[in-house]
């Protein structure tokens, strides 16, 4: 049988990860530090542009969270891609800075969407999506390294959240001055230890090109992030700099006191930039997508990744970073495949890296678990806990209770149980007592079946 047009899948790449990303975007709120040289202060959320494709869907819709789930729900049906399996994430500013009623009605807005019914309250809505037709697997918060204190982090684990993006730029003190960025590399350092201790999953927004810097400089920045055991982020988004209208850097680079990279530069830091990402990192964006009518200088394109990827590709072997291994990106007749794990000392605790792979390095599913440093004070529920941050199996996305027999996808073939399995070994034989999962609302249930239960925030289980 051949498949109508209505069955065709649209822009494919969307869901290969296995989840379906859902953006919602905030109104418009400076930041309470000001803004940043490279940020422009226009009529949109913070560092985006009126003319930014998802500004402009946002504005249509008043900014209404309810409105943006839905809409994009309707996209993803339209486009045939499943939508069950959701990763919701906040965008458009630093979300922590809104006043809490906002705040707290914002996320219930957004579940209540996702479940289509109105609930009395945020912890009514998370236990209805536990078991909703549209599931929210993980939550992503957007945030500043000085705005991550203890009592937000509780904050954000209230709100289901199991991934916070920072944004870093650079860490470097003399950098962020020269930026105005409002904080320094001590609260990127501390920020990340403690969302670590959490279990968080970590992204870091990186930014060569900076006023002050240079190619050598970013790159030396950039290898210290992966050495030194103060970062090791598990993903990264790379945004050179650019000249945006509205922004302070731009009367810089009409003054001629600032000049961006050119583009063939900017592909040769960033093909080398990539090149050094280890294999525990995703690189999950690269170049920002910055209408052309607000860009007044640097590189102008923002499909520069794909000419990355075609240079990268000529020494697959020697690319360690998660996305060019996915099963979902790369063509593989390889399907025998087994655990490997990797340890690395990170925010004053020790990272296990668990990934299913094949004999071409192939990536089927990873596991990232945490031995922390010391018990955590602000969370006594993790006491005794080794913590698993993220359980991912790759390829393209299944909906929930289809069954897997299709070769392109990883879904639904048991390697998560295999991954959570090891996992519970692993801390077993290292003395701790129980495991902890930070789960997405809509996974708890998946949790349960391999005998967790929640406590708090997480589901946890005693191991025998």
């Amino acid at each position: 049988m051949t498949s109508s047009k209505d069955d065709v899948l649209r822009k494919p790449a969307k869901t290969k990860a296995g989840v379906a990303p859902l953006a919602v975007m905030l109104p418009p709120r400076s930041c309470n530090h000001g803004a940043c040289t490279y940020c422009p202060t226009l009529n949109a959320p913070q560092s985006y542009t009126p003319l930014s494709p998802a500004v402009m869907r946002a504005r249509l819709l008043n900014y209404s969270p309810s409105k943006q789930v839905l809409a994009r729900l309707k996209a993803f049906e339209m486009m045939n891609h499943p939508n069950d399996k959701v990763e919701l994430i906040i965008m458009g500013g630093t979300f922590l800075q809104y006043p809490k009623e906002f705040k707290l009605r914002y996320v219930k807005d957004c579940f209540d969407s996702l479940n289509g019914k109105v609930s009395e309250s945020l912890l009514e809505a998370q236990k209805l999506n536990e078991s909703s037709k549209h599931r929210c697997v993980a939550l992503c918060i957007e945030t500043r390294p000085d705005d991550c204190s203890d009592e937000q982090i509780l904050e954000m684990l209230s709100y289901g959240c199991t991934r916070v993006e920072l944004g870093i730029q650079m860490p470097d003190d003399e950098l962020y001055k020269l930026s105005n960025r409002g904080h320094g590399v001590k609260e990127v350092v501390d920020a990340t230890r403690r969302l670590k201790d959490a279990g968080f999953k970590i992204g870091y927004h990186i930014m060569p090109g900076l006023p002050g810097s240079n190619v050598h400089r970013d790159l030396e920045l950039f290898k210290e992030v992966f050495s030194s055991d103060d970062y090791k982020p598990d993903q990264i988004k790379l945004y050179p700099c650019q000249v945006i209208k509205g922004s302070a850097l731009e009367k810089d680079y009409y003054d001629g006191k600032y000049v961006p990279y050119d583009e063939q530069t900017t592909k040769d830091i960033l093909v080398e930039m990539i090149k050094l990402v280890p294999e525990y990192c995703r690189v999950m964006r690269v170049m920002r997508e910055i209408p052309p009518a607000y860009l007044v200088a640097g590189l102008k394109r923002i499909d520069l990744r794909t000419e990355v990827e075609k240079e990268l590709k000529k020494d697959l072997k020697n690319i360690f970073e998660i996305r060019m291994r996915e099963v979902g990106f790369r063509n593989t007749d390889d399907f025998n495949t087994s655990i490997k794990v990797s340890e690395y000392p990170a925010s004053n605790g020790k990272e296990l890296f668990l990934q299913v792979v094949n004999s071409e390095n192939v990536l089927f599913g990873l596991l990232r678990l945490r031995f922390p440093g010391s018990p955590s004070p602000l969370i006594p529920e993790l006491n005794d806990c080794a913590i698993v941050r993220e359980v991912h199996v790759y390829g393209k996305a299944l909906r929930l209770g289809e069954s897997n027999d299709d070769d392109n996808t990883a879904q639904h073939g048991g390697l998560g149980k295999e991954l959570m399995k090891k996992a519970e070994e692993l801390s077993k034989s290292n003395g701790f007592k129980k495991l902890a999962v930070i789960s997405g609302v809509g996974v708890r249930p998946y949790y349960e079946k391999l005998g967790y239960e929640l406590v708090g925030m997480y589901m946890v289980k005693v191991l025998q």
